[in-house]
Parts: C-alpha cells; sequence; structure tokens
C-alpha cells in the first residue's frame, strides 16, 4: 500500500470516526423500543405489529448501508437487508396480521435472526474484539427458535412481546458498543 492510499484510508476512518454518535443513537433508540414493546400485552396486537415492523424496516435499511460501506460479502449484507425490509414493510400494511403471522412463524424467526447475528459475527471477526457478543446472541436466538417452534399460539404471542423486546435490546446494547469502537478507531486514525 502506497503512502498515499494508506493517507486516505486513514482519512476515511477519521471520517466515518466522526460520527460515531450516530451509532450510539441508534442503539439508545433500540434499547427505548426495547423497553416499550415489554410494556404491552396482547390486547395490543396492532402496535405491537407496527412496532415488529418499524424495527424489522430499521433494521433491513441498517444491514444495506452497512452493506455500502462493507469491503466484503457485500451481496450478504443487501440481501439480508432486502428480506428484512420486506418484512417490515407487510408487517406495517397489516399490523394485526402481521402479530397473528409473526407469533406463528415466531420459532423460524428467532432462528433466522439468530442466524443472521451468527454470520454477521464471523463476517465481522477480524477487526471486532467483541465478535463473540453476537456469536453468543446468535446461537441463543437459534436456541430460542427452536423452542418456540415447539408452543402453542397463545403462548407464542407473549413470547413475541418478550422476545421482540429482548431483540430490540440486544441490538440497543451492540449498537452502543459499536459505537464506542468506531469512536476509538476514528481517534487511532487521526493519530497517525
Amino acid at each position: 500500500m502506497t503512502a498515499a492510499t494508506q493517507s486516505e484510508v486513514r482519512a476515511a476512518v477519521a471520517e466515518i470516526g466522526r460520527w460515531w454518535w450516530m451509532w450510539l443513537v441508534a442503539g439508545f433508540v433500540w434499547i427505548g423500543i426495547s423497553l416499550i414493546i415489554l410494556q404491552f400485552d396482547t390486547a395490543s396486537a396492532r402496535t405491537v405489529g407496527v412496532i415488529v415492523g418499524v424495527m424489522l424496516l430499521a433494521a433491513g435499511i441498517q444491514y444495506v448501508v452497512i452493506g455500502t460501506l462493507a469491503e466484503g460479502w457485500k451481496w450478504l449484507w443487501y440481501i439480508f437487508g432486502g428480506i428484512l425490509m420486506l418484512a417490515g414493510i407487510a408487517a406495517i400494511a397489516n399490523p394485526a396480521r402481521a402479530f397473528v403471522n409473526v407469533a406463528d412463524m415466531l420459532g423460524f424467526l428467532f432462528a433466522f435472526v439468530g442466524f443472521i447475528w451468527i454470520i454477521e459475527a464471523f463476517a465481522t471477526q477480524e477487526g471486532n474484539p467483541l465478535w463473540w457478543f453476537g456469536l453468543v446472541s446468535g446461537i441463543l436466538m437459534v436456541v430460542l427458535g427452536f423452542w418456540a417452534a415447539g408452543t402453542f399460539f397463545f403462548d407464542k404471542a407473549y413470547t413475541l412481546l418478550v422476545f421482540a423486546g429482548i431483540w430490540a435490546m440486544s441490538k440497543g446494547i451492540f449498537e452502543v458498543i459499536r459505537a464506542f469502537q468506531i469512536r476509538k478507531v476514528g481517534k487511532l486514525a487521526t493519530e497517525f
């Protein structure tokens, strides 16, 4: 790598590092969403359907943005982002039906999200010292997916509320951690 290329990379990393607070804000938004979800019961299925739709849409947009910034695995980020955005749009279009459908497919959805987190953990392993957090979270989501697949619908409805809250909380914590990692890398880039 030439000196000019190294300085361009450092400048780009420093520029991204200045935006670390966006990940911090996103993390706190996810944590706030999780607290809101955990306050609802099945009587507010439409509200929960909209919140789940917004969560899926936001996660999908986030994966597409990550795909534009990623060096490798771009196609994977775009596929995950597209699937999550389509699911989010469908949920927002018919929230009551979305709640019932999501509760019916709860096991599959948890397993799917778990597999996304596992793949993301391995994809970011090289530059992320806390990659194992995503791996552990993904494995737990897959296990919960198999457990949720064997429960009755009424139990699934309550399970959906609890685990949608847990999912949002995990996503929020991960984004807060990521924000400080980006900040640190950005500072390191400006010091050289």
